[in-house]
């Protein structure tokens, strides 16, 4: 958890957000996330990562209110998208972290433009060495 705390801390800063900023970040296993994700998304799927925020409008920031939201990881859809792309469990944790954290940050992929802003974003984040390296930056 030291490292996830590392990337998380590194990606807030980069996003200028304060230094009290609160994110709490789950580790799951799929079932977890099925039903969180079908809960709230409707949809009855286990996915690799979730977002919810906890701003509405501008609250963030307002009156000590700097709790920016959960991220929450399926371990095992991570595992499973490690292998497919050849790097270790941690790293592809650490891609779906910044994923989540950008998602909390405002960062969408619901149109085309939505999606090439958020994963240029994530890219130059992860090849820049901002928030993680990597050589494999696109997740779901």
């Amino acid at each position: 958890m030291p490292r996830l705390r590392s990337v998380a801390r590194r990606l807030l800063s980069v996003e200028n957000c304060p230094d009290d900023t609160e994110v709490s970040v789950l580790l799951a296993d799929d079932e977890m996330v099925r039903v969180l994700n079908r809960d709230y998304r409707g949809v009855d799927a286990p996915t690799d990562v979730l977002a919810f925020s906890q701003l509405e409008g501008d609250d963030f920031g307002a009156e000590g209110g700097n709790v920016l939201g959960d991220v929450v990881i399926s371990v095992e859809t991570a595992a499973r998208q490690a292998e497919e792309h050849g790097h270790s469990l941690d790293k592809e944790i650490e891609l779906l972290l910044v994923h989540g954290l950008l998602h909390l940050l405002g960062y969408d992929h619901e149109s085309p433009e939505d999606e090439k802003r958020m994963f240029a974003r994530q890219d130059e984040l992860l090849s820049s060495g901002e928030a993680i390296s990597s050589d494999d930056t696109k997740s779901k």
